[in-house]
């Protein structure tokens, strides 16, 4: 039997500061067809550079939802979302010192894709948590009062931890915290 075999590289973009790239490889033989997802871990570095620079649009999904579907997808504990590159990026520890990216749909809510990550603060996370009562998703809900919620993450440096969000309204961007024992929403100081 003739096996023919077709590797063709069809997509690689470089994003603002190294990103994702995706590449589709396609194996000739029945039709079969494989898709490759790989993300840059220098991510967080990245967005932190973006400052100023346009949003994507928000979808139906909120972050809340999104932050859902991706426990649903993997278990663990949600320790951030951002609404980046056109879905949503959450990133979940699993058990023991395991991280993963889960990219969910802005539109549908599905999972795109998900991954293994190398991180090595896990350790820091759960003892930031230890106490916690107010998750990620509840942070995102709470948030949803001051505007639509692009991101949540965990600010874990000192004694002042607090899930950090940031809202899209009318009036523009804003950062807020929120307790992480009581809930509690207040405008981010360093934001002023």
């Amino acid at each position: 039997m003739k096996r023919n075999i077709v590797i063709a590289v069809v997509t690689a973009a470089a994003l603002v500061g190294g990103g994702t790239a995706t590449a589709l490889a396609v194996a000739g033989d029945d039709d079969d067809t494989t898709s490759v997802t790989r993300t840059d871990d220098a991510r967080d570095d990245d967005r932190d550079d973006r400052d100023g620079a346009p949003a994507p649009a928000a979808g139906n999904v909120t972050a809340a939802e999104a932050i859902a579907a991706a426990l649903d997808h993997t278990p663990g504990t949600a320790v951030s979302a951002e609404l980046d590159d056109g879905s949503w990026e959450i990133d979940v520890l699993a058990g023991g010192d395991t991280w993963h990216t889960v990219r969910i749909a802005p539109d549908s809510g599905k999972v795109l894709g998900a991954q293994q990550d190398d991180e090595d603060d896990a350790a820091e996370v759960r003892a930031a948590l230890k106490n916690a009562k107010v998750t990620a998703e509840q942070a995102a809900r709470t948030a949803e009062s001051k505007g639509t919620v692009v991101s949540v993450d965990l600010d874990d440096d000192g004694d002042d931890r607090a899930w950090e969000t940031e809202t899209r309204a009318s009036g523009g961007e804003r950062e807020w915290k929120v307790d992480l024992r009581s809930g509690a929403v207040v405008a981010d100081r360093d934001d002023d």
